[in-house]
Parts: structure tokens; sequence; C-alpha cells
């Protein structure tokens, strides 16, 4: 992963030939390592066993995260900041499941990264790269898979949901270029801190904000994690009507695409 982002940095590859060094990193963990998603149990439903799918949905799992990562790694401190808490938060769960290897390697992250962003935060001395983004997304993706694996249904959104971020900033990415009938792969200045910086907010204060973001999301995983099944199911269902609304005020999709606002804005009226 680390070779295709060295290279990347160097003569910018396409987004096909990214896709290929990121299927053979992922390869190596799923087919030789034998890190997969085997199974989850559903709840009101029970065991649901992937059998031959595993590999192929693990690959999945692997490049969404990666790509993820990569995608926010828009400003400076940006994909840094957003992968410590990540992963401060993935250690700290390890920890309570008493991981003996995703833990102690996530704090090893946490460590390294911490140290180089010290120097990469607004205004940056050094600069992460592909390399940097691309290393970390799939780190961050491996372990998570590790760390939450053969669990249940629950348990298995809990490292989606500390992504909350890249995660949601990837997802209207690729809503918002089909919309526009573009390529998924193409790029535009419509990510989440572009839209911020539009708002009015400087390069650090949009920083600090996302900041702030993944860090609801993190203490969202954490009680998620230890809800009820129905508890979480009413958890996930009031974040996700919070994500869209934010979504829809800043023009992550884009400044027409305002369902949820319309209805309030209507709602409002009418009682005036």
């Amino acid at each position: 992963m680390v070779a295709t982002g060295v290279v990347d940095d160097i003569i910018e590859l396409s987004p096909k030939i990214k896709l290929i060094g990121q299927i053979v990193a992922a390869l190596c963990v799923t087919v030789w390592g034998h890190v997969t998603i085997e199974f989850i149990n559903v709840p009101f439903y029970g065991q649901l066993d992937f059998g031959l799918l595993s590999i192929p949905l693990s690959i999945i799992w692997i490049i969404a995260i990666i790509n993820a990562v990569n995608l926010i790694d828009g400003l400076d401190g940006l994909a840094g900041g957003v992968s410590i808490i990540a992963l401060t938060t993935i250690a700290g769960m390890a920890l309570l499941l008493k991981d003996a290897f995703v833990a102690p390697v996530a704090i090893l992250l946490v460590a390294s990264v911490f140290a180089f962003l010290i120097f990469n935060f607004p205004p940056a001395s050094i600069f992460m790269g592909d390399t940097g983004s691309l290393f970390l997304g799939y780190m961050i993706a491996i372990l998570s898979l590790m760390g939450f694996k053969n669990v249940t249904f629950i348990s298995l959104l809990v490292p989606l949901i500390i992504l909350g971020v890249p995660v949601s900033d990837t997802f209207f990415a690729i809503v918002r270029r089909l919309k526009k009938k573009m390529p998924i792969s193409s790029a535009d200045r419509s990510h989440i801190h572009h839209r911020l910086m539009a708002l009015g907010f400087t390069e650090r204060q949009t920083v600090l904000l996302i900041y702030s973001m993944a860090l609801l999301f993190s203490l969202t995983a954490f009680v998620f994690s230890v809800s009820t099944a129905w508890g979480s199911i009413i958890l996930l269902l009031l974040m996700i009507i919070c994500v869209e609304v934010i979504v829809e005020f800043i023009g992550l999709v884009g400044e027409d695409y305002r369902p949820i606002l319309n209805v309030l804005q209507k709602i409002h009226r009418k009682r005036k």
C-alpha cells in the first residue's frame, strides 16, 4: 500500500492503477492472512454466514475505508487528526475486548501519527501525500476488521460510525457525482472541508470543526456498542437524521438538495 502511495505521489497514478494496488494489498491480508468477515449475528434473524463471499466482502471493506481516508486528506492535518481519533477509539474498544494485538498496534499508530501531526497541522511544514493517507486507511481498515469481525451486526457497524466523517464524505461524494452524471473517480471541490470553508470558516477552524465531528462519531460508537439492540437501532436512526441535516445545511450533495430542511421550513411557516 505504501509502495502504491509513493509511486502515486511521484508520477500521479490513474484511479484504475491505484485501485489495483489497493486490491493487491487487500488480498495480502484476506487470502494469505485470513483476516475476513466470516459471519455476523443479525438482530431478530440469527447467524448469517458469508461463506465464499467473506473474501470479496472483506476486500470491498478494506478498499472502501482506504479511499474514505484518502478522500478526506484535503487540508493540512485533516486526515492525520481524524485517523488519530479513529485509532484511539479502536484501541479503547480493543482494550475493553482484551484484544492483545489490535490495541497495542493501534496505540503505536496513534503515537506515530501524533508526532507527524505536530508538523502537519496548519500551517504545515511536512505533508502526508497519498503515501500516508493510503497507509493509514489500510491500517484502520484491517485493525477494525480484526477487532470487530465475527460478531454482531451492531458491532460490525461500530467501525463505520467511528469513521463517520470520512465515510459520510465519501458516500455523499458518490451521490453528488452520480447526480451530476460524473465519473465516481473524478475529483471535485465539494467535499466536507471545501463546503465548510465556503461557509466562511478558516482552514484551522475547518480542521478543528471536523475533529469535533469525528469525536462525536467516536463517542456515539462507544454508546452504540454497549446499547441494547433496540437502543442501537434508535441511536442509529437519530445519527442518520443528524448527518442528513448537516449534509443539507452545508450543501454536501448540492445547494438545491434540502429535503428535510425544506419540510422543516414549511412546518415553521405554517406555525407562524
